[in-house]
């Protein structure tokens, strides 16, 4: 039994499930790319977005239920104080979250210096008023590569940011167009919505935790002092933390495949506030701008502090928090036909790293459903 107390035992025990955690989340982003297509490319967006936010609710408390009752028949434990565990770790799950949720505008101001600019303030009240926003979030410029995102807390109000080469780079509608995508996830609330879906899987997973260690200690005590009736419990125990881990697992598959939902919804804002073809301009040169200049690419995605958005227009490499000093790079615009890189880029096949490094559906993709959304089909 001594050594279930052992520090140096405990740290490892802590390692592995962070290990096993990290495992988990990588698999799923793989998978998760995929799951999200399936759904888009049998249902309406709509409906997608319905289905799989329905799985991720009923899934989940399913697993919760799950868990109380194992505890209570299992253990022995009383299922209103095993209600209440759980509880409580939602709600410190749920604070942590909302600590980072109401500080991270604060932090993305202060470290990038976001400045509010006038005329990118006037194109987001005009493109506000198109999308029906009632009061238009505060327009800042940041000194960032080519990079767009929208942030914001009920204490520090919304922003929609767009760094200065982001401006220079886009004509006006395909700068309405990715403002109307930021404004889009605004106007969702995508914020608060993937907040809450994100608590499901990391409570269902901290409780499967909770039974296997639950599990071993109860199993080797009663080993340990010959009452062997009893550790079958213990292993009743087990097997249900590592069904809740594996459930976990699942629903972090579907809460990735319905972020991505998110991503495309948050595009036909941008298709209504400007037009889709602009959409795929602003997709398209954000696409040769990063694959043009690798050490962008390189330090962006590399960023220790990524994590604070929770949505970019680009993918993972055009993540807007990065280490000042690095070197910018101009495109000469007029040596390229977009037009043509944006066909040549619908036909690209995504590979599955490709895939699964990105936080958002890969270009191609995006470009093809907004050739949807240009013929009505959406």
């Amino acid at each position: 039994m001594l050594w279930l107390y052992d520090p140096f035992t405990l740290l490892a025990l802590i390692l592995a499930y962070a290990i096993g955690f990290v495992a988990l989340m990588s698999i799923a982003g793989y998978i998760a790319p995929r799951v999200a297509w399936r759904f888009a490319g049998r249902f309406t967006l709509r409906a997608s977005m319905l289905i799989v936010g329905l799985l991720i609710v009923v899934s989940g408390l399913a697993g919760l239920i799950l868990i109380i009752y194992s505890l209570a028949s299992v253990a022995g434990f009383d299922v209103v104080l095993t209600s209440g565990f759980i509880v409580s770790l939602a709600l410190f799950l749920l604070i942590a979250n909302l600590i980072s949720y109401l500080l991270s505008p604060f932090l993305i101001n202060l470290m990038y210096g976001a400045k509010p600019d006038e005329h990118l303030q006037e194109i987001v009240n005009e493109v506000s008023a198109r999308l029906g926003l009632s009061k238009p979030p505060k327009a800042v410029i940041v000194n960032s590569p080519p990079n767009a995102f929208a942030y914001g807390s009920i204490i520090s109000g919304r922003y929609v940011a767009v760094s200065r080469e982001l401006a220079e780079m886009l004509s006006r509608d395909e700068l309405e167009a990715v403002i109307g995508h930021e404004l889009g996830h605004h106007l969702h609330r995508d914020n608060a919505i993937m907040l809450f879906m994100g608590l499901l899987p990391s409570l269902i997973y901290f409780m499967g935790v909770f039974l296997i260690r639950a599990g071993l200690i109860s199993s080797t005590a009663r080993l340990s002092s010959r009452r062997r009736e009893g550790a079958s419990g213990g292993l009743l125990l087990l097997l249900v933390g590592v069904a809740a881990v594996v459930l976990s697992f699942v629903i972090q598959v579907l809460v990735l495949a319905f972020s991505r939902l998110r991503e495309y919804y948050a595009d036909t804002s941008g298709a209504s506030a400007s037009s889709p073809r602009s959409m795929q301009r602003a997709l398209a040169k954000l696409h040769v701008y990063y694959e043009g200049f690798a050490y962008a690419r390189e330090v962006i995605s590399t960023s220790k502090i990524k994590a604070l958005f929770i949505y970019a227009l680009t993918e993972a490499v055009a993540n807007p928090l990065y280490h000042y000093g690095m070197p910018s790079r101009r495109v000469d615009w007029s040596h390229i036909d977009i037009d043509e890189v944006i066909e040549e880029l619908k036909k690209k096949e995504v590979s599955s790293i490709q895939e699964y490094l990105s936080t958002h559906p890969p270009t191609p993709k995006r470009l093809r459903f907004l050739d949807k959304l240009r013929l009505g089909e959406w």
